[in-house]
């Protein structure tokens, strides 16, 4: 299974595809199809039948996962996009900002 530097609740800027730009948090991460689901990013309809959750049915607005590959990870500290280097740490990994050295895990 791949390894992905992107976690749940991260903050991603979107670096391809016709959402380019714009930054958002990650919902989940699916790492065996190396993808994410990024909040308002990737949205697609879908036709959906009449449950008791939703009565009517009817044409949902939903996200889609993105490929890990078109977003990247938004340093806390520096807020900027960058790339995610790992240090060990007493025993634990912790993903590090290749642009200003800082802990991206707190």
């Amino acid at each position: 299974m791949a390894k992905l530097s992107i976690r749940t609740g991260d903050k991603v800027k979107v670096m391809a595809g016709k959402d380019k730009g714009k930054e958002a948090k990650v919902l989940a991460t699916l790492p065996h199809k190396e993808r994410v689901l990024v909040e308002r990013i990737n949205m697609v309809k879908k036709a959906t039948r009449p449950t008791q959750r939703n009565p009517k049915g009817g044409i949902l607005e939903i996200e889609a996962p993105i490929h890990v590959s078109n977003v990247m990870l938004v340093c806390p500290s520096c807020s900027q996009p960058t790339r995610v280097g790992r240090r060990r740490e007493d025993g634990t990994r912790v993903r590090v900002c290749k642009k200003c050295g800082n802990d991206i895990d707190k």
